[in-house]
């Protein structure tokens, strides 16, 4: 987080039981009038603010989730996205979950499939200090490296690749070179979808970002995620939208 967010959220958290005193509905009124407000002028303009608006009212959501949830997002186990990775791993499977972050994917998988062997990499020191702080399973252990530069010298059945490939720009290089040096046979990749919702070819046309990360180089519809896979010598064996998101299960081709 920003050090401007945090300054941001220091100062909600002092005004908070000011704003309050006011009643609900006023404050509800005030706002939406502010929205309208926001809106006139130029259409195109317009609209333009009110999707930044949205991504500032996402982003305070997000907040106040990871809050609710005591410092996990509430989506890991509503969506129930993890059962996705630990249905398609088969026992005793070596597991490398590449881009684990604080490890909630790696720790789902090691407690539900505890014959198998679980390995996360992160390259954000922060993140992998707090997976390594939650690990209570002996199945699993956590490797700092950038998996685009290094990866860890061992041979691995499965690969996992939850929300990670929307972050590389070389997507078909990184696969290529993920497939080469691990010998997997098995990728497991979730990622957004761009067709979740209209706004998102609408924020395309007008020129707003649309992507939900600032940090992503895209989010793929179907068709640009299958052409990618195959590229590699990928089949994807099972594909599901669910969430806004893609879920692919992806064995190696047999020419592969």
């Amino acid at each position: 987080m920003s050090r401007f967010r945090k300054i941001l959220l220091a100062v909600a958290n002092c005004l908070s039981t000011l704003w309050r005193i006011i009643p609900g509905s006023l404050r509800e009124l005030f706002i939406t009038g502010l929205y309208i407000l926001e809106s006139r002028g130029n259409i195109k303009g317009g609209m333009a603010r009110l999707f930044s608006l949205q991504d500032k009212l996402l982003w305070v959501i997000n907040e106040r989730a990871m809050a609710y949830g005591k410092g996990e997002h509430p989506k890991h186990r509503l969506t129930k996205y993890h059962d996705f990775f630990c249905d398609n791993i088969q026992s005793q499977a070596n597991v490398l979950d590449i881009g684990c972050g604080c490890g909630a994917v790696s720790r789902s998988i090691a407690r539900n499939n505890p014959s198998c062997t679980v390995t996360g990499v992160d390259r954000n020191p922060e993140r992998l200090a707090q997976a390594k702080a939650e690990n209570d399973y002996s199945n699993l252990s956590y490797i700092e490296a950038d998996v685009c530069i290094t990866l860890p010298a061992k041979e691995y059945d499965v690969i996992v690749l939850s929300n990670v490939l929307e972050h590389i720009d070389d997507r078909v290089g990184f696969l290529q070179s993920v497939l080469s040096r691990t010998e997997a046979k098995v990728i497991l990749i979730r990622v957004p979808n761009f067709e979740r919702d209209w706004t998102i070819p609408l924020r395309k046309e007008i020129n707003v970002g649309y992507f939900s990360d600032e940090e992503h180089f895209i989010e793929h519809t179907v068709d640009e995620l299958m052409h990618e896979l195959r590229e590699v010598g990928l089949n994807p064996v099972t594909v599901t939208t669910l969430w806004g998101e893609i879920w692919a299960r992806c064995e190696l081709a047999a020419d592969g």
